[in-house]
C-alpha cells in the first residue's frame, strides 16, 4: 500500500471531518433558506478597527459587532505554486503559534513599494506563504485548498464544484456582486472554474453563457476609464473583463439571459424596485468604470467620490430585490474588492473609505434580513479572504502586534505598515442567523488572540477559510460530493 505523506494525510483528515459534519444535516432538512456572504478583500483585523475608529471614534459600533458568532480564520493556500503540481511539492502548512513569536530578527521583506524591516519572527511567518485571492475564493466557495491562481480548479488539474453550482442545483438563486471587475478573482470564485484567474475573458464568458447566476454586478466597463469618464477602447483588450467584444455587444443588445445595467440612476432604480428589466429576470450590472468603483480615481486622499458610481450598499439592495424573488431561497456573495487594492498601496485614507463602503453594505444586508426575512431563515457571514499590508500600530516595530492608535471620529488612526501584499494572519469571521453555530463546532483555540487582538474568551477561536463553504452548505441542507 502506498504511504501517504503527513501533509496529504492532514488534508484528507480535514476534508473528512468537514464532510462528516455536513452529514449531520440531511439534504432535505436545511436550517437556512438564504445565505449571504460578505467579503472585505484583504482586510486584516486592523483594517476593521481603523474604519471603526474613523467612522465612530471607537470599536463595537458596527452592525457585525453584535453578531452571535465572532471568531477568526486561517487562510493559507495548498502550496506556493501558480499551476497544478499533481503532488505535495511546496505544500504550505499553518501553525498559529508561529504568528506570535516575538523574537527579534534582522531580516528584510521586499515589497513592491519598497523594503520592510522584519522586526519579529512572527511578522516573517505572517508574510510568508500567503494565499492569493483566487485560491482563497476557491477555499471559500468550494471548501478545497488549492494553488494560487486557481479558480475552482484543483492541484490535480480538475474542476472543483463550488457553492454556486450546488445552490443553483438546489433550485435557489445565485447572486455575485463586487466593487471591482465582476470577472476578478473573488467574484470569479462564485461564478466560474478556470486553471488561471488571469483568464478574465473566459471567466466572464462562463459566467454569462452558463446563465447560472441571477445577478452579476461589478465594474470592468470597456468604455469608461478609472475616473468614470467615457473613453473609446484602445483595443479589444479593454473588453476582457466582460467576456470580449462579441459577448459585450450581445450583453448590451439584450441578446443574453441578462438585462444590462450600467448607470448610477439605474442601479438606484433597481435598488428601489422600480427598474424595468424589459421582461428579463436576470441582471448583469457593469458600473461605468474599467477598474474599481472608487479607489482607482485620481489622487490618493479620501473624499471627492466619483458621482456616477453606485456604492456597494445600493448594488446589494438591487441584487437582493432580484434573487429574493426565488421562493426556494438564494446565496449572495458581496465583495468589497478594492479594500485589498488600497492595502497593496498602503493607502490608509482610501483603505478606510473602502472598508466603510463595505460596512454600509453589511448594514443593508442586516436591514433586509430584519425587514424582509428573519435570522431564523437567513445566515449572514462577514469575513475577508486574507490579510494585506500587516497593518499595525506605530510602535509595532518595538512591540509585536501593538495596537493602532485611535484619534477619534473623522481622524486617521496612527499606524505602521509592515508589507504591501497579502499575509496569512488570522482574520475576522462574524456570523449571525440560521447555522451560525457551525463555526463554533469546528473551531480551534488560540489564547494569543486575546493577548494580541484583545478578543474575549469566547472569540479566542479560529476556523479555516474552507469552513465558510461548509457552514453555508450545511445551513442550506446541501450534501456535497468530494470533487
Amino acid at each position: 500500500m502506498k504511504r501517504l505523506s503527513a501533509i496529504t494525510l492532514t488534508i484528507l483528515l480535514s476534508t473528512t471531518v468537514n464532510q462528516f459534519a455536513l452529514a449531520d444535516t440531511p439534504a432535505n432538512s436545511p436550517k437556512a433558506k438564504n445565505v449571504i456572504l460578505l467579503i472585505s478583500d484583504g482586510a486584516g483585523i486592523n483594517t476593521w478597527h481603523a474604519a471603526s475608529y474613523y467612522r465612530h471614534g471607537a470599536l463595537g459600533h458596527e452592525v457585525y459587532d453584535d453578531f452571535d458568532v465572532k471568531v477568526f480564520a486561517s487562510t493559507y493556500p495548498l502550496n506556493t505554486s501558480n499551476v497544478p503540481t499533481h503532488s505535495n511539492k511546496d505544500a504550505v502548512t499553518f501553525d498559529s503559534k508561529s504568528l506570535w513569536q516575538d523574537k527579534k530578527v534582522n531580516t528584510t521583506f521586499k515589497g513592491s513599494l519598497g523594503n520592510y524591516p522584519g522586526y519579529f519572527e512572527g511578522y516573517d511567518y505572517t508574510r510568508a506563504d500567503y494565499t492569493d485571492s483566487a485560491a482563497a475564493a476557491t477555499a471559500l466557495a468550494s471548501g478545497h485548498k488549492t494553488y494560487n491562481n486557481a479558480i475552482n480548479w484543483s492541484n490535480d488539474d480538475t474542476k472543483l464544484k463550488n457553492i454556486g453550482d450546488y445552490v443553483v442545483e438546489s433550485g435557489r438563486a445565485l447572486g455575485v456582486i463586487t466593487s471591482v471587475q465582476w470577472s476578478h478573482a473573488t467574484p470569479a470564485g462564485f461564478l466560474a472554474h478556470n486553471a488561471s484567474r488571469n483568464q478574465y475573458e473566459a471567466i466572464a464568458q462562463e459566467a454569462i453563457n452558463s446563465g447560472q447566476a441571477s445577478v452579476i454586478m461589478g465594474s470592468g466597463h470597456p468604455y469608461y476609464n478609472s475616473n468614470g469618464v467615457y473613453t473609446e477602447p484602445a483595443n479589444d483588450k479593454a473588453f476582457r473583463y466582460v467576456g470580449g467584444k462579441d459577448l459585450w455587444n450581445k450583453i448590451i443588445k439584450g441578446q443574453t439571459d441578462y438585462a444590462h445595467v450600467e448607470s448610477k440612476a439605474d442601479f438606484i432604480a433597481l435598488a428601489d424596485g422600480k427598474l424595468d428589466l424589459k421582461g428579463k429576470s436576470k441582471v448583469v450590472g457593469t458600473a461605468q468604470n474599467n477598474a474599481t468603483l472608487q479607489f482607482n480615481r485620481n489622487g490618493v486622499a479620501a473624499g471627492q467620490l466619483l458621482d456616477n458610481q453606485p456604492d456597494l450598499a445600493t448594488m446589494t439592495k438591487g441584487a437582493l430585490n432580484i434573487i429574493s424573488q426565488n421562493p426556494k431561497g438564494f446565496f449572495l456573495m458581496v465583495e468589497g474588492g478594492a479594500v485589498d487594492w488600497a492595502a497593496h498601496a498602503n493607502n490608509l485614507p482610501r483603505l478606510i473609505e473602502e472598508q466603510i463602503d463595505f460596512n454600509l453594505a453589511v448594514e443593508a444586508v442586516s436591514d433586509w434580513v430584519e425587514k424582509n426575512s428573519s435570522w431564523d431563515e437567513t445566515l449572514v457571514i462577514v469575513t475577508t479572504d486574507h490579510g494585506n499590508g500587516l497593518l499595525q500600530g506605530p510602535d509595532s516595530n518595538t512591540a509585536i502586534y501593538s495596537d493602532i492608535i485611535n484619534q477619534g471620529a473623522g481622524a486617521l488612526p496612527l499606524v505602521r505598515w509592515h508589507s504591501d501584499t497579502h499575509t496569512r494572519e488570522l482574520v475576522p469571521v462574524y456570523a449571525k442567523g440560521a447555522g451560525a453555530d457551525y463555526f463554533l463546532s469546528v473551531a480551534k483555540e488560540d489564547a494569543n488572540l486575546g493577548v494580541y487582538y484583545h478578543a474575549p474568551k469566547e472569540s479566542q477561536l479560529y476556523v479555516d477559510n474552507t469552513d465558510v463553504f461548509y457552514a453555508a452548505a450545511k445551513a442550506l441542507g446541501i450534501t456535497t460530493s468530494s470533487n
